[in-house]
């Protein structure tokens, strides 16, 4: 790989309630990434994005809002946060054999004010034996892996809030996050009201409205704009034996104790000739605190059991070994799907993250999905 770079991010500002259309937020961040790589629209030739269901618009859509010359290569996916890093290599893959040039990959939504991914309703699968008996609820199934994983690794409610708290202090750096404000130590993390166990509120995404894009082109383009290329090493997407029919029918995945990062590791380090030792910083899928240490333990970034006690010990923090979700992640940035989990890591490779930035940065894994199935990228810099 190392020939496809991320060279631009765009974010719009992340609020409760944007009193704007979808198209209106996609366009700004498009536009936006492209702006701040220094790249002409009138280079863009692709477009890719996903939504579930209906709560964000088409690429066909933002393409014209854009008055993208013309179109090389289009992709919409009715997938959830397994997606940004998946669309990423689909785009690196597209520009490889010359289907498109320069491709803006998007995820906007008023997650808060209008439609909430938490509360989708999925058409056929096994919802019509869930819904009856009150099992309807995202948080709920995400509940169930993280009671499981807790027991089986000798884990407990300390080491979610341990990372509800670190990822707090991280949002207090970022003027984004609409946690700023927010501070959050142990004994307020005890406070914060039960949602579904193991989760309290302070366990769960933060749901905005707002939308954010990255700018995927070749090296040799990248080389030539306004910042470094973080240039893409690694992608690789899993799912492991039955995935489900739905969002929410995972009863017969064989392993509540791993996800989909467990499958997918050797792959992806393997393809970037890496190893985990060698990753500098972590930007992890984190719609709930059990999935960020689901992950890191199937990455190889944190023993087995190991992950709980790596947040505790600060390793995870500013000064740290390993800083983990240096933007507060969707727990406290704000929840637009995993795609500002992608944006974070190409900054921090670029050396742009201002205070939030990890003293090494040359290589970066960013993930994109809690459970199943999901996806995950290798950001390095330009060697």
């Amino acid at each position: 790989m190392n020939d496809i770079a991320l060279a631009g991010v765009g974010y719009t500002s992340f609020s409760r309630n944007s009193g704007r259309s979808i198209l209106d937020l996609a366009a700004e961040a498009a536009q936006a990434a492209c702006d701040d790589a220094g790249l002409p629209i009138d280079e863009v030739d692709g477009i890719s994005s996903f939504m579930i269901g209906s709560d964000s618009v088409s690429c066909e859509a933002v393409a014209t809002i854009l008055g993208v010359p013309e179109s090389r290569y289009i992709l919409d996916l009715n997938m959830g946060g397994q997606s940004p890093s998946f669309l990423i290599g689909a785009a690196a893959a597209a520009i490889r054999s010359g289907m498109a040039k320069n491709v803006i990959v998007f995820r906007a939504m008023n997650g808060r004010s209008g439609a909430k991914v938490g509360t989708a309703v999925m058409a056929g699968g096994a919802g019509q034996y869930r819904y009856p008996i009150g099992y309807n609820a995202y948080l709920m199934y995400i509940g169930m892996w993280a009671r499981r994983f807790l027991h089986e690794t000798g884990q407990d409610e300390s080491d979610l809030g341990a990372v509800a708290v670190a990822q707090r202090h991280w949002a207090s750096l970022n003027d984004r996050a609409v946690l700023k404000d927010r501070p959050l130590d142990y004994e307020g993390y005890l406070a914060s009201p039960w949602v579904a166990s193991p989760f309290r509120v302070a366990d769960c995404t933060s749901e905005i409205d707002g939308a954010c894009a990255v700018l995927v082109t070749s090296l040799e383009r990248a080389r030539d704009l306004r910042h470094p290329p973080a240039v893409l090493a690694s992608t690789a997407y899993r799912a492991g034996r039955h995935p489900g029919l739905d969002i929410g029918d995972h009863v017969l995945y064989q392993d509540y104790t791993t996800n989909y990062a467990t499958l997918l590791r050797d792959e992806l380090f393997g393809r970037a000739g890496l190893g985990p030792g060698d990753v500098d910083v972590a930007e992890i899928y984190d719609c709930f605190t059990s999935t960020v240490l689901m992950t890191l333990e199937g990455l190889g970034l944190a023993e087995r059991g190991g992950s709980g006690p790596m947040f505790k010990s600060g390793a995870t923090g500013v000064d740290g070994r390993l800083p983990v979700n240096t933007h507060g992640g969707l727990l406290a940035e704000g929840y637009v799907h995993g795609m500002n989990t992608v944006a974070e890591a190409v900054q921090q490779i670029q050396g742009r993250a201002g205070v939030r930035q990890s003293a090494a940065h040359e290589v970066a894994v960013v993930t994109s999905g809690a459970l199943v199935d999901g996806s995950a990228l290798i950001l390095t810099q330009d060697r």
